[in-house]
């Protein structure tokens, strides 16, 4: 046996970081600082103070449902809220009535402080980190702000297509709010929101194209609809979960002196959403409109920077139910490389892909993916995520990769990839890949035996590729 035999060759091992080396041997890519918010703006520690501050109910239901778990106790709330016999115990407990108790429940489970899994309530991870994470105190916030119509539901009897052309029309609103920088009528926002929604209803009227002349359309008269008290209903809405407070009354109904305006909270949850906006407007690399697998082709080659940004103008530009569906749509293809950058799109998206993530936990060609991005969203450092992995996970995780540095990166950088091995040694790593069953096994084991320097080396990596192309053991 000759120094060159593999069999005792030791891997350079990068413990924990099996998807990290990935990435780096696509691309070594940098990042750019976040934009600053409006002068003004208060700092991200008071934010997320004043947020703790609008969600201290939450807070205090999510922490007994916690005490609960914790005595034992097996929480199953039904999908409309909680039960009446916990409603009760919670209010007996925290000395609040049965429907405060549901209505800070709501609140906390919009806000990512409770989770349901399998029918059974426990703290979500925003509620592990509450006392020490300002960033995940706002973005807890944040999810409340974006959900403020669930939060406090329309009047009883309202038409439902009236009332989610108001929520469709709220964030003109909102603008118009964070724009102006102080209070503004409501009667203005009336106007607004009159405007708007004869906008949104013109946009749905189609005109079939070939077939025979329609009558004209007559344009839809606004007169008899809702609208001031669903305007009220909006106000009360966002004032609620703290993102404006009225002056002069609590909606329209009080008269011409009637204003809104913005809190801290809500004047920078707007300008990051209008940020997101200039983003979409602005984006250098031009793939707004194409398909989630071009924008994420066009991606491959830009630094992290950039790369987010087109990220979130694409997804920007999308519903994001159809966006989540057409990424994941996207990283069930055949290209690796489309596979891991979906996943670095949906962390731009955030807490809002979480339930699409885990629904494709058991996906396998996902599944490696999807356990780390819940594990970094979670709150797991980045660098230690790959422990949510078994030995086998994250074998099949680096022929994945491997494939994606064997079609998209030079041969040296598949030589360097051997780094992110978990395995200790050659035949330990051949031996483990040879048994996971990835499709790319072979092409993947005939690339890195044709890079790599060390002939004794390649010759083993090529007989374990002819080994899984025969059917060998």
């Amino acid at each position: 046996m000759t120094s060159r035999t593999p069999r005792d060759s030791r891997l350079r091992l990068v413990p924990r970081q099996p998807i990290a080396a990935a990435r780096r041997a696509v691309a070594n890519r940098g990042s750019r600082p976040a934009p600053r918010p409006p002068a003004g703006t208060p700092a991200p520690a008071e934010l997320a103070r004043q947020a703790r501050d609008c969600l201290t109910g939450a807070v205090r239901v999510a922490r007994w449902a916690a005490g609960e778990r914790g005595r034992g106790a097996t929480l199953r709330p039904g999908t409309t809220g909680l039960s009446a016999e916990t409603a009760g115990r919670a209010a007996a407990a925290l000395g609040l009535t049965p429907h405060q108790v549901r209505a800070d429940w709501d609140r906390a489970r919009l806000a990512g402080l409770v989770e349901l899994h399998g029918g059974t309530a426990r703290p979500g991870w925003r509620m592990q980190a509450w006392d020490r994470d300002d960033g995940a105190v706002l973005r807890g916030w944040v999810a409340l702000f974006d959900a403020w119509s669930l939060a406090h539901p329309a009047p009883a009897g309202t038409d439902a297509t009236v009332a989610a052309e108001v929520v469709e029309a709220a964030p003109q609103l909102l603008s118009v709010m964070h724009l102006s920088a102080g209070p503004v009528p409501v009667a203005m926002l009336l106007d607004l929101l009159q405007q708007r929604v004869a906008e949104i209803r013109a946009e749905r009227c189609e005109v079939p194209y070939g077939g025979p002349p329609v009558p004209a359309v007559r344009p839809v008269s606004i007169d008899d609809d809702p609208l001031e008290e669903l305007l009220g209903w909006a106000l009360e809405g966002l004032a609620c979960v703290g993102a404006l407070v009225m002056r002069g009354g609590p909606g329209p109904q009080a008269g011409a002196e009637a204003e809104a305006v913005l809190t801290p909270l809500g004047n920078w949850a707007v300008w990051v959403k209008l940020e997101q906006i200039c983003v979409a407007a602005q984006s250098p690399a031009g793939n707004i409109e194409l398909s989630a697998e071009a924008m994420l082709r066009g991606c491959a080659d830009l630094t992290p920077g950039p790369a987010r940004a087109e990220y979130r103008a694409w997804l920007a530009a999308r519903p994001a139910g159809s966006a989540l569906c057409e990424l994941l749509d996207a990283a069930r293809g055949d290209d690796a490389l489309v596979r891991g950058l979906a996943f670095e799109a949906l962390r731009a998206v955030g807490a809002a892909a979480e339930p699409a993530v885990r629904a494709v936990v058991e996906e396998p060609c996902l599944r490696p993916y999807a356990l780390l991005w819940l594990a970094e969203h979670e709150g797991r450092d980045p660098e230690q995520a790959a422990e949510v992995l078994t030995r086998e996970e994250a074998t099949w995780l680096w022929v994945d990769t491997a494939a994606a540095v064997a079609d998209h990166g030079e041969s040296r950088l598949l030589v360097r990839h051997l780094d992110s091995a978990v395995q200790g040694t050659v035949p330990g790593l051949l031996e483990e890949v040879r048994a996971v069953g990835h499709p790319r096994t072979v092409q993947v084991l005939v690339a890195l035996a044709a890079a790599h320097p060390d002939p004794a080396l390649a010759k083993a990596v090529r007989k374990a590729a002819f080994q899984v192309h025969t059917g060998g053991v």
